[in-house]
């Protein structure tokens, strides 16, 4: 893997009304990136935020935002999105269709990095095709829509494979998990070769975000 692990928090899991604070908590408490769930009512049954909350949260924080879509027609949300200040942009497998390719080439042609996303009943040989465009690659260890979920086992072994592709085929892209994870088995997943953990509940419920972020880093 040769990676730093990077910590993720999800600000689904955030007060709202005190997001500034919030991130900059984050921040100071070691996080690496702020993950935006940015769910629409439709792929999802939720609706979270827009382009305008992550334009609020660029201004209180230097961490790159994570921007994580679980919208229909991704395609045609990214500009705004891009241009209120995503470092990333992952869009899901599901919602793309035939059209994943072009629009991870579309998130691109803004200057942003790119992802896509496999929710946990999606194999992974979905994305395979779109691997070379991807700097991010994420399994989603829960199904799309609601915080607190448990992690779900089996999509482990699917994040093992998406490693497996990435090093056999000299990809550099890095590899995302999302949902249920812990203190408890956030060492499994380090193993199984992600490097990238979104955690929400974890850290936002902790007593002490620091080290509860360092815990997870250290997969302890």
């Amino acid at each position: 893997m040769g990676k730093k692990v990077l910590i993720a928090p999800s600000i689904l899991s955030a007060d709202f009304a005190a997001m500034g604070e919030a991130v900059q908590k984050l921040e100071t408490c070691g996080a690496d990136l702020l993950h935006c769930d940015v769910m629409d009512g439709t792929f999802v049954s939720r609706i979270t935020f827009g382009s305008q909350m992550v334009g609020a949260v660029k201004k209180h924080t230097s961490l790159p935002l994570d921007v994580h879509l679980m919208v229909v027609n991704p395609i045609d949300k990214v500009k705004d999105f891009a241009e209120a200040g995503a470092d990333y942009i992952t869009v899901h497998v599901e919602a793309c269709g035939e059209r994943l390719k072009e629009t991870l080439e579309h998130i691109r042609s803004f200057g942003v990095k790119c992802g896509a996303v496999i929710s946990p009943d999606t194999p992974f040989s979905a994305a395979e095709k779109a691997m070379e465009l991807c700097d991010m690659f994420l399994v989603m260890s829960v199904y799309p829509g609601l915080g607190g979920q448990k992690f779900i086992e089996r999509t482990l072994p699917k994040a093992e494979e998406a490693r497996k592709f990435l090093d056999a085929h000299g990809l550099d892209a890095r590899l995302e998990i999302d949902g249920g994870i812990t203190e408890e088995n956030a060492r499994r997943v380090i193993d199984a070769g992600v490097d990238v953990l979104v955690a929400g509940n974890t850290v936002f419920k902790a007593a002490d975000m620091a080290k509860t972020i360092a815990a997870l880093r250290c997969g302890r």
